[in-house]
């Protein structure tokens, strides 16, 4: 299925989770539902149609009418839902993590298109199984994945032979990144497809070939690039044209 911008052409539709906190606007200061821009601004110049999906009033078979997800960055996961207490450091928000959860598990289990960024990386490695490491400079004092506060680092990473995301962005790849935890142990239901120089794991992908892919860095911030954006933009098409077609197929004469 080919996209462009006609009005008459199908543009695949894409769920993203969002964030449910403080946040201002005109003269109001209160709780709502946001997501920063540069996710919206990436899934649209891929040449989809954006629907965010905030943390309250959780419904995974929202799923249905949609044709990929994108799980997106936030704060850190709870470790208790990989047997650990937490570090010092660890802040997170429990709500995010029961919404996001269910609704990796429901795009797994659709073989949707699905597309998992830094803190949504993390967690469908929890979700099916795996660990974090908590706060990366106790075991890497010189890592530069967090700069400084609201300051982006830059991953640069090489990639697996034969994966999703070296056939979009070749051998060796950079990105903008933000983050103080990462993957640790990833479980086989995961294949690690990308990582940096220092070994941290940088992507992850299904083991079953249906187009899932986790990556610890921040593509979205890299406008100029949305190669992994259009990749998944294209998986969705093709998702909705053999949904359609089977649904077709399936209907009496």
């Amino acid at each position: 299925m080919a996209l462009n911008d006609s009005k008459d052409t199908y543009r695949p539709r894409i769920a993203l989770t969002s964030y449910l906190q403080e946040a201002s606007w005109g003269v109001w200061n209160t709780t709502a539902a946001i997501l920063p821009a540069t996710y919206v601004e990436a899934v649209v110049a891929a040449g989809a149609t954006p629907l965010l999906l905030p943390p309250v009033g959780t419904d995974p078979s929202v799923l249905d009418l949609v044709d990929g997800l994108v799980v997106v960055g936030g704060p850190d996961v709870d470790p208790s839902l990989y047997g650990q207490e937490p570090h010092p450091t660890t802040r997170p928000q429990p709500l995010r993590d029961r919404h996001d959860s269910q609704l990796l598990q429901a795009a797994l289990e659709r073989g949707l298109p699905l597309f998992a960024i830094c803190r949504g990386a993390q967690l469908l490695n929890v979700v099916l199984g795996g660990t974090l490491v908590q706060h990366i400079p106790d075991i890497n004092p010189d890592a530069a994945c967090q700069p400084a506060p609201g300051v982006f680092g830059e991953a640069v990473f090489t990639t697996k032979h034969g994966s999703l995301i070296q056939d979009l962005l070749g051998a060796s790849a950079a990105s903008p990144c933000y983050h103080h935890q990462a993957l640790d142990f990833v479980p086989d239901t995961l294949k690690v497809t990308a990582r940096s120089g220092d070994g941290m794991v940088q992507a992850v992908e299904t083991t079953d070939g249906g187009w899932v892919l986790g990556v610890q860095f921040h593509p979205e911030q890299n406008p100029a690039d949305l190669r992994l954006f259009r990749g998944f933009v294209d998986a969705a098409a093709s998702y909705r044209a053999d949904h359609t077609a089977t649904m077709k197929a399936m209907s009496p004469a």
